[in-house]
């Protein structure tokens, strides 16, 4: 179903697929904003769950369910690109739902992602889709060491992403992976990683967030720097090739879009997530509109807001392995400049991300020395 001509006005009902911190920090917008939220999610203890209006405690796949959702809201959005496809397929027949399921699929699936950056104009690493092993030999014949074997699907955070240097390895990372269809990516120089947070809506209507740049500790993301410390024009080359991908999905809400930026000064497409997006974060307490708040007003067909920078600012992911004994909030909060943000977990473990924290100050290197300061507070590994 597509966007009605009408925006949806405050008092109307929105629903979102996915309970964790994503769903928590939309629901919460939007009854800032006067909307209510539906969330659908089987954990019981759902973060986004803790703060709807209703939370239906159920499968992805559950056909009553969604239809129930669908009957309940006036529009849907999704927290997590993962969302099986026939679910969406089955939700946008009777409501409104953004991103469409089409988009969605883009940035499930890395051999689909590469390929239409690529005709978006984008450059990519070079890549070889792996479908079993009698790709193997190939794969490596075309793209060479040194590299990294993708899983096609379901990689965040590092997972399903092994390095290899020689086709033994390539043999060996494809069976640990399960044999699942697989990408093999040319490792490439880097010098940074930048971010590019958009949000779209159905009058086609683009709104970037400054460019974030990113830090990553055993492939989780560690501190997002705002603005990133690249040239106008790379930022400028980035939000027009986000802005490209955007367009040519038709894309409707919150799109993050992660690029590289090589020694030799060249921009390549890395990934993007249909949603908002970790290194987007900072948007809660750094801009005059948050990626939340702009991922409500896309949901709903309105104007977009403001997304101009208040302040320099450094994110720090927060990770359940610091969790032992609980984190010192005392000595966190000490700092003026420090704004907390936690998601609601009941129970931390190693590599899962359980909050964040932004550090605002008057310049980029003040806010890295807050943060570099409070981390070591926090004991935080560097």
């Amino acid at each position: 179903m597509t966007a009605g001509a009408t925006p949806l006005l405050p008092g109307a009902t929105l629903g979102v697929l996915g309970g964790g911190q994503l769903g928590r920090m939309f629901t919460l917008a939007a009854r800032v904003m006067g909307y209510k939220v539906v969330v659908l999610d089987p954990d019981p203890n759902a973060p986004a769950g803790q703060v709807a209006d209703i939370h239906l405690k159920a499968g992805y796949t559950d056909a009553t369910a969604l239809l129930h959702m669908a009957n309940l809201c006036q529009a849907v959005t999704t927290e997590f690109e993962n969302v099986p496809a026939q679910s969406l397929d089955m939700l946008a027949k009777h409501v409104f739902v953004a991103p469409s399921p089409a988009a969605v699929a883009v940035a499930q699936d890395r051999l689909l992602e590469k390929s239409r950056a690529q005709e978006f104009g984008c450059d990519t690493a070079p890549f070889a889709n792996i479908e079993d092993e009698g790709f193997l030999v190939n794969a490596w014949t075309r793209i060479d060491g040194p590299a990294l074997l993708k899983t096609r699907r379901l990689g965040y955070d590092g997972k399903g992403q092994i390095k290899v240097d020689s086709l033994d390895d390539l043999v060996a990372a494809f069976d640990h992976l399960g044999r699942v269809p697989c990408l093999l990516e040319g490792r490439l120089s880097l010098k940074q990683e930048v971010s590019v947070v958009l949000a779209r809506n159905p009058q086609g209507e683009i709104a970037f967030f400054p460019v974030a740049e990113n830090r990553h500790r055993q492939g989780i993301l560690d501190i997002s720097i705002v603005p990133a410390q690249v040239s106008e024009a790379v930022a400028e080359r980035a939000r027009d090739m986000a802005a490209h991908i955007a367009a040519g999905l038709d894309y409707v809400g919150v799109l993050a879009v992660e690029f590289f930026i090589l020694d030799d000064g060249r921009i390549v497409f890395n990934e993007m997530a249909p949603r908002p997006h970790n290194s987007g974060h900072y948007t809660l307490d750094a801009c005059a509109t948050d990626q939340f708040q702009q991922q409500v007003r896309a949901l709903a067909g309105l104007p977009l807001g403001d997304a101009r920078l208040l302040s320099p600012v450094v994110m720090v992911n927060l990770l359940g392995d610091i969790w032992q004994p609980e984190p010192a909030w005392d000595r966190l909060l000490a700092h003026p400049g420090v704004q907390l943000h936690l998601y609601g977990k009941s129970e931390a473990r190693p590599g899962r991300k359980m909050g964040h924290y932004n550090c605002l100050a008057a310049s980029v290197n003040d806010a890295l020395v807050l943060a570099e300061t409070t981390r070591t507070e926090l004991g935080i590994p560097d």
